[in-house]
């Protein structure tokens, strides 16, 4: 993967991939998902989480089926179930992986399913944010008026046109695998973050509700180019 003359433009994930959001984050904000669905839907608990698996077997994402089908507004409920007082106390990245990120080639840009608030308030708090030229989140990702997050491939190319490099130029920097998939589809080189998943099930991420995800995979798939479990070792690549 030869950086430098490539000209690569790297797509970095924000949770569990630039931070610990297992440790920090998603238990807080799963349940603040839920506590969304109770009050405003007028749900009890178990349905409100069954409603939450079946939003996201269908469209990949909770907030598609809530704005689809009740009239939710986006960023009504992104705000409310990312709020999360007392974040920046729990936030917690790697002091080597943050010198890695600042010394890899290539222009670098934040790409993530949170909401900007969010995402700005963890890359402030843990003094990322000046690596990136660029942070584009769920609020960036949409088409035609409707929202479509990763791992929409539509919107992989559109952000690709947007950085104006053709998609084989990007390598997307996940810990999510679906996401790598729909990237490789577009000719997108993809690495696979490993390093917060260690010991914990995919289904930890928020994004998919209690019951989902399956059992963590530790092979590599064909459509990931590479696996690592540092920004280290991604420099390392390079």
């Amino acid at each position: 993967m030869n950086c430098r003359r490539a000209g690569r433009v790297w797509l970095f994930d924000l949770d569990d991939t630039l931070h610990d959001a297992s440790h920090a984050v998603f238990a807080a904000c799963s349940e603040a998902m839920n506590d969304y669905i109770v009050r405003h839907l007028g749900l009890d608990a178990e349905a409100a989480a069954a409603l939450r698996r079946r939003y996201w077997q269908r469209y990949g994402a909770t907030l598609l089926g809530l704005v689809r089908h009740h009239g939710v507004k986006a960023a009504h409920f992104l705000h409310e179930t990312h709020l999360l007082p007392g974040l920046e106390e729990r936030l917690r990245t790697s002091a080597h992986d943050r010198a890695a990120l600042a010394r890899l080639p290539g222009r670098k840009v934040v790409l993530t399913n949170a909401p900007r608030a969010y995402a700005l308030r963890v890359l402030g708090a843990l003094g990322l944010k000046r690596q990136f030229e660029a942070v584009l989140t769920i609020e960036d990702m949409t088409m035609f008026g409707s929202h479509r997050p990763k791992p929409d491939a539509r919107m992989l190319r559109h952000v690709a046109a947007r950085l104006k490099v053709p998609p084989h130029r990007c390598t997307l920097v996940e810990d999510t695998l679906v996401h790598q998939k729909a990237a490789c589809g577009i000719g997108m080189r993809t690495v696979w973050m490993r390093r917060y998943l260690r010991g914990r099930p995919q289904a930890a991420s928020p994004h998919l509700p209690p019951g989902e995800g399956g059992p963590r995979r530790c092979r590599k798939p064909a459509y990931v180019s590479r696996r690592v479990v540092s920004l280290q070792a991604l420099l390392r690549r390079c």
